[in-house]
């Protein structure tokens, strides 16, 4: 196997913890599973990508981490927090506050404009609305769709109802964005500029600190495209099915910024292709 699919090497300064990890449905008898003892870590600051064929276990690992799916067996912690904790989900815990999700959907909701759309979880949270408001149009011009505040969500594209979704769920400031398939109902063009415009988005929350890379947000997204996995990872982990499971975790050392032309270059090529013989020796 060639170095761009060695196995990475376990990150240091950890944001998430799975430790031992397992989802079944039935019967301890006659379990089905949906994914087998799962231990993986993600550091904080980093882009991780969870890629393999459907039915192997991506968006229940994801949802687990979310604390949207209980896990049958053990241990989730985020930023150091456990997150089931005694089996239960973590209530108003440092743990869920940690967490924000983009689906493929934006769900926005259409009766509100797209700054109350943002500021909507900053509402819930009993945060005045001068606040509110004032946050949500900070990240409206964070995400390119400053000028957009006072529209429906009928009257945007799909990628601006996506930037919007994304500018909501960092609205509270959580460490760590959980992503399912966030760009999968949008056209090739589309995808691509989302796919820029998270990575800029992602550097530029790192900006003005001391170390931006610690500063950042940790982001696990799940895919099936191998293009976009390596394009945005820094380091993949490969489920393969039946029961899903790692198959595999590799590292992903593109200099960043990365423009789209590096998908043109012999080396991106190179390990998008041993990515999809793996795929389909696995599927």
């Amino acid at each position: 196997m060639s170095a761009s699919l060695a196995a990475a090497a376990l990150p240091a300064g950890n944001g998430i913890d799975l430790d031992g990890v397992e989802k079944w449905y039935g019967t301890t008898d006659e379990p089905v599973y949906a994914l087998s003892k799962t231990d993986l870590s993600v550091a904080q600051g980093e882009i991780l990508v969870l890629l393999g064929p459907s039915g192997c276990g991506k968006t229940t690992l994801l949802r687990m981490i979310g604390g949207l799916l209980k896990p049958t067996r053990g241990g989730i912690r985020v930023a150091g927090h456990d997150l089931w904790p005694k089996g239960a989900r973590a209530r108003n815990s440092d743990a869920v506050h940690e967490l924000g999700m983009v689906f493929q959907e934006a769900n926005l909701f259409p009766w509100m404009n797209i700054e109350d759309n943002i500021a909507l979880p900053l509402e819930l949270r009993g945060v005045g609305r001068t606040e509110r408001l004032a946050q949500a149009r900070a990240l409206t011009r964070l995400v390119g769709i400053n000028g957009f505040e006072k529209r429906w969500p009928r009257e945007l594209s799909g990628g601006m109802r996506q930037r919007a979704a994304i500018a909501r769920a960092l609205s509270y400031d959580p460490r760590i964005l959980l992503m399912d398939e966030p760009f999968g109902a949008l056209d090739a063009m589309t995808r691509d500029a989302m796919n820029l415009e998270l990575q800029r988005i992602w550097m530029d929350l790192g900006e003005g600190g001391a170390n931006p890379a610690a500063s950042r947000k940790t982001i696990v997204l799940v895919t099936h495209s191998i293009t976009e996995a390596v394009f945005l990872a820094d380091r993949i982990v490969l489920l393969a099915p039946r029961p899903g499971k790692v198959d595999r975790e590799i590292a992903v050392s593109f200099p960043r910024p990365r423009s789209i032309d590096l998908q043109a270059t012999v080396e991106f090529v190179s390990v998008v292709n041993e990515l999809r013989h793996r795929l389909e020796e696995i599927s």
